[in-house]
């Protein structure tokens, strides 16, 4: 009889040091998260910037204005100057045209006088 005491008393020892140590491995698993390359995003709206400047370009009233293209995601920003209304509007439409663009943001101005 005095052997059960002993033998739990055991059993609650290798419990009391086995508990740290499942704890602490459990502590050391890495986990894996997969990320998409940012370079694709990258590659992407430089690829959609490049398109709207050739369809810029392609058309004669806007090929000499001096209109910058930028891109994020699809959002394209124009940023430079126009000589009318008419020429802003048409470089929107244009923009809006080409295949990708989710929407358009205008920051053109026409050309002090």
């Amino acid at each position: 009889m005095q052997n059960a005491p002993a033998s739990k008393r055991r059993w609650l020892i290798a419990a009391v040091f086995a508990l740290p140590a499942f704890v602490f491995i459990d502590g050391c698993k890495t986990t894996t998260t997969t990320v998409a390359a940012p370079d694709a995003n990258a590659t992407d709206d430089a690829a959609l910037a490049a398109r709207v400047k050739q369809a810029l370009v392609a058309d004669p009233g806007l090929r000499s204005l001096p209109i910058s293209v930028a891109t994020y995601k699809g959002v394209v920003q124009l940023s430079g100057y126009a000589d009318s209304d008419a020429q802003i509007q048409k470089a929107l439409a244009v923009t809006r045209d080409v295949p990708g663009v989710h929407s358009v943001s205008n920051d053109l101005h026409l050309r002090p006088r």
